[in-house]
């Protein structure tokens, strides 16, 4: 599960991340990275946040919150790869009410690796 301390709450943060962050695409979601948002030191930051946009295009109650439960598992086991100032808004399509919890973690998997290599500076990457 996904400790409180690491979920987004504030709608502003949100909309920061959606508008500054790096877009990744995938089947089943959409994932907005923004990394190293925060100007405060590493010690006075808790660890990265993480929010989920589960629309009712998704599906009824019960699937929305089937799939904000496992999104919400998904995320926690990544939450090593990101940086302390990291900030991440996972926003589900409609296809991942029916998507299996490997897919969507793959998926995630891949936004977070991908969304990282693209915020990277040209000098350090790799060919």
């Amino acid at each position: 599960m996904l400790p409180t301390r690491h979920r987004m709450t504030k709608s502003s943060e949100f909309r920061q991340t959606v508008k500054r962050g790096v877009r990744s695409a995938h089947a089943d979601l959409v994932i907005h990275l923004q990394r190293g948002c925060v100007r405060a030191t590493v010690d006075q930051v808790e660890g990265p946040k993480v929010g989920l946009i589960v629309g009712k295009s998704v599906g009824n109650a019960v699937v929305r919150h089937r799939v904000s439960r496992r999104l919400r598992h998904a995320a926690a086991e990544l939450l090593p790869q990101l940086e302390p100032v990291d900030r991440m808004v996972i926003r589900a399509l409609p296809s991942s009410g029916t998507a299996l919890s490997a897919s969507l973690r793959q998926q995630l998997r891949d936004g977070i690796d991908r969304s990282a290599r693209r915020q990277e500076p040209a000098a350090e990457r790799r060919p």
